[in-house]
């Protein structure tokens, strides 16, 4: 007999959306003990919060989220608000003894995003951050060729993480929909925003990082409020990062982002080299993975494009025939799938605090050597 889980969403924004239909699908494509029930979605304008509910089946509204952490029909506290919103409701939600899911970056800082974690920790309650790139089948592949030793011995990974939507110096910083301009609320620019996601790919599939040199820059230095169109400030937040790194197995790294990159919507791509062979990804196409294998025979050797929605790729046994894709939506979908079984199972295996803090770390180490211009030991 299933398991239910009792849902409790904080935010009614883009993640709001992408994980309510994440508990809304899981559990008809996968087999789980927890079944997500949608208990409460948490936001607080309670026309719009009303509105969202009706629309993504939520039993029942709130509009001060310490009202959905204190309910005890909720067993599990999504946080998808602002990133200077993620310490005190997940402190108080470790306090209130719930499972705790949380959008990335963890937290502003450093101390922040330890402290939660302690806090977690001592709870006793699993966790998820929401990296949701381990989730797409080709990047999850790349893992299994890596895993079982295929590429070898690992000398170089390459990240971008691109897109273009803040150009026009016309885009305002501050308010609901624009807050990842505000420092004050994203704390960081394109790192805490998109890099995180590639320093946690990379950490997953080749190791810790051991030391980073890195430079930013901000190329709109003042931006009109989004809330007070007359009024402009200064802008404080990374457009732009670039760094090197270097990997506790030896291997070199550059890492690149940037939303200043005409015509690239979401690209974010990765590519490691080994002795034996070589593996490559990009979003932008996310079901093929390009793979070359040292050992085939001379005449045929190549970069081959893997086209990954066979039944026995991860994840593609849960959908359609082969031949038939899935989008971005589905990876939210598999690592909440990744979730449950940890809740059935108790083995870790997705994202987690303690995940998301080593990122913090390597992100808050990247800003401090683009300031003093050195490497930063992590």
């Amino acid at each position: 007999m299933k398991k239910k889980l009792n849902v409790g969403v904080i935010g009614c924004g883009f993640m709001g959306r992408i994980h309510s239909n994440a508990y809304l699908k899981v559990g008809r494509f996968f087999d789980r003990q927890y079944q997500p029930v949608l208990k409460a979605v948490c936001d607080n304008n309670a026309e719009k919060v009303k509105a969202f509910a009706e629309n993504w089946s939520w039993e029942s509204t709130e509009t001060d989220w310490r009202r959905l952490v204190e309910r005890k029909d909720i067993d599990l506290v999504d946080i998808c608000v602002p990133n200077n919103l993620h310490r005190e409701i997940a402190l108080a939600a470790a306090a209130a003894g719930k499972i705790i899911a949380c959008e990335k970056p963890l937290a502003m800082t450093v101390a922040e995003a330890r402290e939660m974690t302690d806090a977690v920790k001592k709870s006793g309650r699993p966790s998820i951050v929401w990296f949701n790139y381990r989730g797409v089948p080709a990047v999850a592949l790349a893992k299994i060729i890596v895993d079982e030793g295929r590429i070898g011995r690992v000398f170089h990974y390459r990240a971008k993480y691109l897109q273009d939507w803040t150009i026009s110096p016309k885009v305002p910083q501050g308010g609901d929909a624009l807050w990842r301009l505000d420092a004050a609320a994203a704390g960081s620019g394109v790192t805490g925003d998109l890099l995180a996601h590639s320093i946690d790919l990379a950490t997953w599939l080749n190791g810790p990082i051991s030391k980073v040199c890195a430079m930013t820059d901000t190329f709109v230095r003042e931006r009109a409020l989004q809330n007070e169109p007359g009024r402009v400030m200064p802008v404080k937040i990374d457009d732009a990062c670039a760094f090197l790194a270097r990997f506790a197995n030896g291997s070199m790294a550059t890492f690149e982002s940037t939303r200043y990159a005409r015509g690239r919507k979401n690209q974010h791509t990765f590519e490691i080299n080994g002795d034996k062979g070589s593996v490559a990804f990009d979003l932008e196409n996310m079901h093929e993975l390009g793979y070359f294998d040292h050992g085939d025979d001379s005449r045929l050797r190549g970069w081959r494009n893997i086209q990954v929605w066979d039944s026995d790729h991860p994840y593609m046994k849960h959908w359609w025939v082969p031949g038939c894709g899935i989008g971005y939506e589905h990876t939210h979908i598999h690592l909440l799938a990744c979730f449950l079984e940890t809740l059935a199972t108790g083995e870790k295996i997705c994202s987690d605090f303690a995940d998301a803090l080593n990122t913090q770390i390597v992100c808050e180490k990247v800003l401090e050597s683009a300031k003093n211009g050195r490497w930063e030991n992590i």
